[in-house]
């Protein structure tokens, strides 16, 4: 038999590995900033860069991202030339893909501080960075099927399915959820609106957690923990089950986000349906992981790796059964909008993901140089930190959730609300909070732990950037397996197909009915697009990132009609572009705000909140007072708009500046007649005509208790 010689490139893991320290370090620091600045608003430094609604989605994508990402890329290219026993298909590709990446997340690291967002959640570069990921994605995608065709083991290994479907389903993920309209080079509109928006960012959204951050460290599962406890996979038909369950149910469970909204109830209840069914094959994956030790407990004792494998399986299988949990309409009602949320994804995040990103990292990077680990006495206190750091973060996190939760519902005996005001629900879970950010501190001060260990172990050692190998060539197809699927793993193009398949189906059934059929979003009459200010202070709202604290629809609660009004509509929503509906309220729901309050009581509340809202911890927005408003793409935005079919006329369009001005000076005029001297071109007179506006176009019949 001839054995062909080649090298394995350990460089470019070694890359992606650095990468993964410094942005885990960078992306958890800020994280730990935006605890605290839910604790001490003073925390927000008082300037418009560093704010919470601005940073909050700086810390989420750095931390999924980068972190994440990073180590997926780390992961992949180190057991995929390994499994298919080749070098990558190109060298110049992975270091476009290495550089291209970091790129990507140092131009998001800039833009979004700025106020560049398209507010999608997990989605919030603009347009340009959406065009570079996808360029990148595709780079990726071609150096990895590059690798798979030019393969020398016939038999492609489990964790490669895993691969194929992360690349063909995040492509189609991005690429549906980031259709959308250039207005600028940093402003765009989605095609999509209201209710319509909300169903693809949560199929989105979902499925983002589900194939970026679930099916990669799956494959990787799959590789490295038979590697790490030197035992072969529990069960090769279960890992087959497993696979192509997980992806065919995952793709429908992206309404269960969607519950009690104005979402088609269809689409609701098939979330639902689906999100129940998603235990089984998420619980037989972690099983497979689970039992894949057997016979190496005694190990689990000894190695710190297997230690953080342990509970990043375990860390899995929780998430993989809240959410489930959470999709239960009963669950659901209390626990949405409610700190059990972020509680969830970080349970996946801390446990599931940097757990197991660890224990690659710990593994890996001391084999890339040829050296032993600088020290397993560190790597165990790493892990301790790390845990007491997880259970620190969620617990008090699912206490604040309950605890708030129920405040928002509880009523007295006469029949009134016991807490009408919002802010003493979030004022008393601030202890919790508190708790939150020692878990993050702990958390943190394992990572930079690790950190110290890991530079320790490269520079005792010397990197084999070309690891030498050999293995015979690639053996003529022959068909001789009578398993079907064992077939099939000899065709990765039939298997990128199949995969593609199963994960389109979902997505096709909830998204087009919703998309053509009308009585699906209703529209009311009343209903009419923003006037020119409005829709400019509606931008400043979404450059600010209010919607990363407020909601903007109100469930079909007698809690919630009671505290804001009407519960909101489908027709409400059709000129919303992006939906605003939120995931977190940190602060009060805001459909129904308009004319509520005096235009005043907004100036004040923006200029301090502290004034109208006493303990609050909301930032103050002084900037909005000073800054004059930029109407220079007004034109460009109406008629985008328009494009995209808002009803507003040529007459509308062309004089949308003197109308802003109009709407702009009677609000100035109001201001001053309660003695506050404002600028009509100041942005803060733009905001107050958008929250005016809200849940105005229809009247509610239920008086509203007060809202601060």
């Amino acid at each position: 038999m001839h054995l062909e010689q080649f090298s394995y490139d350990n460089k470019i893991v070694r890359n992606f590995g650095i990468a993964t320290i410094i942005w885990g370090i960078i992306g958890m620091s800020i994280g730990l900033l935006v605890a605290l600045q839910l604790i001490w608003p003073e925390m927000n430094f008082l300037t418009q860069y560093t704010t919470f609604g601005r940073v909050r989605p700086v810390h989420t994508n750095a931390v999924i991202f980068a972190f994440v990402g990073n180590a997926i890329f780390m992961g992949v290219y180190y057991s995929l030339q390994r499994v298919l026993k080749a070098r990558m298909f190109s060298d110049v590709l992975s270091k476009i893909h290495f550089w291209g990446w970091q790129l990507i997340i140092i131009a998001s690291a800039i833009t979004l501080p700025l106020g560049y967002t398209s507010s999608h959640e997990y989605a919030e570069m603009e347009w340009p960075i959406d065009l570079g990921i996808t360029l990148i994605w595709v780079v990726f995608g071609i150096n990895m099927f590059g690798t798979i065709i030019k393969r020398r083991e016939r038999h492609m290994y489990v964790a490669v399915w895993f691969y194929i479907a992360t690349f063909v389903t995040v492509a189609v993920l991005h690429i549906v959820n980031s259709i959308q309209l250039p207005v600028t080079f940093w402003k765009s509109f989605y095609v999509y609106s209201g209710v319509q928006d909300a169903l693809v960012q949560w199929w989105y959204g979902h499925n983002a957690v589900a194939f970026f951050l679930t099916t990669p460290f799956l494959g990787m599962m799959y590789y490295f923990l038979p590697k790490m406890a030197n035992r072969p996979v529990y069960s090769y038909k279960l890992s087959i089950l497993h696979f192509w369950s997980l992806i065919f149910i995952y793709i429908w469970a992206g309404p269960h986000h969607l519950l009690y909204t104005s979402l088609p109830s269809w689409v609701q209840s098939l979330g639902v349906v689906f999100s129940i069914m998603l235990i089984a094959p998420s619980w037989g994956g972690m099983i497979n992981g689970l039992l894949t030790l057997r016979g190496a407990w005694d190990k689990v004792r000894v190695e710190p790796i297997l230690k953080f494998m342990v509970v990043a399986l375990t860390c899995y299988g929780m998430a993989t059964f809240e959410g489930p949990l959470l999709s239960l309409k009963q669950v659901n009602a209390i626990a949405h909008f409610t700190d059990w949320i972020v509680a969830h994804v970080h349970v996946g995040a801390l446990g599931w993901n940097g757990f197991m990103t660890f224990a690659i990292l710990y593994w890996l990077l001391p084999r890339v140089y040829n050296t032993e680990l600088y020290s397993k006495k560190l790597a165990n206190v790493h892990f301790w930190l790390g845990t007491l750091g997880i259970l620190f973060y969620a617990i008090p996190m699912y206490w604040a959730a309950v605890v708030q939760g129920l405040m928002w519902k509880e009523f007295t005996p006469e029949g009134v609300l016991k807490y009408p005001n919002f802010l003493a629900t979030t004022l008393e879970i601030l202890p919790m909070h508190m708790m939150r950010a020692i878990g993050g501190a702990l958390y943190l001060s394992g990572v930079i732990l690790m950190t110290y260990n890991l530079t320790k172990t490269m520079k005792k050692g010397r990197l084999l950037a070309n690891e030498a190998a050999e293995a015979p060539a690639l053996e003529p197809l022959v068909t001789t397996e009578r398993s079907t699927h064992r077939r099939l793993e000899r065709k990765p193009v039939l298997f990128m197909v199949l995969a593609l398949i199963a994960i389109l189906i979902g997505g096709i059934v909830e998204m087009i009915p919703t998309f053509t059929i009308q009585s699906n979003v209703p529209t009311i009459a009343s209903v009419k697009p923003y006037t020119a200010l409005e829709l400019q202070g509606r931008d400043l709202y979404i450059r600010e990132g209010c919607v990363n604290c407020h909601s903007q629809t109100i469930r079909p609660f007698r809690s919630e009609t009671s505290r804001y009004g009407e519960y909101s509509k489908a027709g409400e929503f059709i000129y919303d572009r992006p939906f605003l509906w939120g995931s977190k309220r940190t602060g009060p729901d805001l459909h129904r705000i308009g004319g509520k309050y005096p235009h005043k009581w907004h100036f004040d509340h923006m200029m301090d909140p502290t004034i109208t809202s006493p303990g609050s911890i909301m930032p103050a927005y002084p900037w909005l007072i000073d800054q004059e408003l930029d109407n220079s793409s007004l034109v460009a935005k109406m008629e985008a708009m328009k494009t995209l079919g808002v009803p507003y006329t040529d007459a509308e369009v062309q004089g949308a500046l003197q109308d802003l001005e109009a709407q702009a000076q009677a609000i100035a005029q109001d201001l001053a007649n309660n003695q506050v001297e404002v600028k009509s071109d100041r942005e803060i007179i733009a905001m107050i005509a958008y929250l005016q506006r809200l849940g105005t176009d229809i009247k509610a019949n239920n008086s509203t208790a007060n809202n601060k």
